[in-house]
């Protein structure tokens, strides 16, 4: 939780900080109500943005860079090996599967929600002619969103094309 608790305080400060300080209080309800759109959206809405062809897209966005950094990422579980060596993420029981490719859907829609906030008040620092706020804000989408929603999405392809998975988590 640590890493997850670091990334937010760096790219959500500053953006509630920029909505304390510019947005009006009606476009913050406004934004609020509209980025809400994606936590009601069907999975198939985020299986269509998915493809196993994406793997090489995803890799050569540097996506596998990005989750040495994240929550259960490459150096947070050597650090845990370190600690405990018999330690494994996602163990050979199909439940843990099932319940890290379920985990990657409630992962996306957040970052959706996140990235709809983003851009509204991307948009709106625009209007209002901040743009150094708009550079910053795009970057930081684009870091705290984007990159997490490639990366659930690689991790949902990655756990498709593990045999022992690939029956259990598509029936359910």
């Amino acid at each position: 939780m640590i890493p997850n608790l670091f990334w937010s305080v760096i790219f959500l400060f500053p953006v509630a900080l920029f909505c304390y300080n510019y947005l009006l209080v009606k476009y913050l309800i406004i934004f609020l109500g509209i980025s809400l759109v994606p936590v009601f959206l069907q999975r198939s809405f985020f299986n269509f943005f998915q493809s196993p062809k994406m793997v090489i897209f995803y890799r050569k966005a540097g996506v596998g860079f990005i989750n040495k950094f994240t929550q259960n990422g490459t150096l947070i579980n050597k650090i845990i090996r370190k600690k405990y060596p018999g330690y494994k993420f996602l163990s050979s029981k199909k439940l843990s599967g099932q319940q890290l490719f379920q985990q990657t859907y409630m992962f996306e829609r957040f970052h959706f929600m996140l990235c709809f906030f983003f851009i509204l008040i991307n948009i709106y620092a625009c209007f209002q002619n901040l743009y150094g706020w708009a550079i910053f804000i795009f970057i930081s989408n684009l870091i705290y969103n984007i990159y997490p929603i490639f990366l659930q999405q690689y991790i949902r392809i990655r756990i498709l094309s593990l045999k022992q998975f690939k029956n259990s988590v598509v029936n359910k």
